[in-house]
């Protein structure tokens, strides 16, 4: 039996066609996004064999979620709301609605499970649990792999089948979610809209924190044509050099959202 972390970067948002509707609270999908949902649903090969979904609990990977993994939601298998896989910035684009929303706007209605998701989530003040600090961040990335980690085991031991887990979250947090920070150099993201890629753990029985994962060699040759990969080594000093770039532009994102606040209220 085999262990498979389908990860996936939703497809396009309304507020990624222009900068304005980055100030867009928790905007859902554009019909390009649909679209590329609807192919994600005819190319991806495994549909029969998914045995868990699981997406950031904002309206974009609830959407593309459920549009692209439709043969599995139509036989039942429910969209697990994951807080921990939210996307990291403190813009309005970035920042969730309120479960109780969620929970009663139809499309979601009897597909997503809400139950993990607390009043709270969508806090994302300054000393707030979801604060954009990277340590953080990198926290709550490890508690999802770990959560995932313990959902995998479970399924395989408890049905000796392979293990098929869908994960949709968002651009820059699937680089903390991957610890894969190649290609990023400049940007927030090298995921495009509505790409997957596959991964496994490192350990699928083990119990160390961070609960590692390491990209298939299918999934990395299919996007890189046999680009020799960074080492472990390779990726910490590349981590540590990025997140010393994230870190201000996050405090400067938040800074201007804090003094937009303040305008609006004078």
């Amino acid at each position: 039996m085999a262990i498979y972390l389908h990860l996936v970067r939703h497809a396009q948002g309304v507020h990624n066609t222009c900068p304005e509707n980055l100030q867009i609270r928790d905007p859902g999908l554009t019909l390009t996004g649909e679209a590329q949902c609807h192919r994600l649903c005819q190319e991806f090969p495994h549909h029969a064999a998914i045995t868990h979904l699981v997406a950031s609990p904002m309206r974009r990977t609830l959407q593309t979620c459920l549009l692209s993994f439709a043969p599995a939601v139509a036989c039942g298998t429910l969209v697990t709301a994951l807080p921990e896989i939210q996307e990291v910035s403190t813009l309005p684009c970035d920042t969730g609605s309120s479960p109780a929303t969620l929970s009663s706007e139809p499309l979601f209605q009897g597909k997503v499970d809400f139950s993990k998701v607390g009043d709270q989530w969508n806090d994302k003040s300054p000393g707030a649990p979801w604060e954009p600090r990277v340590d953080r961040i990198e926290a709550r990335a490890a508690r999802a792999r770990r959560w995932l980690r313990h959902i995998a085991r479970e399924s395989a031991m408890t049905t000796y089948n392979d293990v098929h887990i869908v994960v949709v979250s968002h651009g820059a947090m699937l680089h903390y979610i991957s610890q894969d920070w190649s290609g990023l150099e400049g940007a927030w993201t090298n995921w495009e809209n509505a790409e997957w890629r596959t991964y496994e753990f490192s350990d699928v029985f083990g119990d160390d924190e961070r609960a590692d994962l390491r990209e298939k060699e299918t999934s990395w040759n299919s996007r890189n044509h046999g680009t020799t990969r960074l080492t472990a080594a390779e990726q910490l000093l590349l981590k540590v050099e990025i997140q010393k770039r994230l870190q201000p532009q996050y405090d400067a994102i938040a800074a201007k959202q804090r003094s937009t606040v303040v305008s609006d209220v004078n």
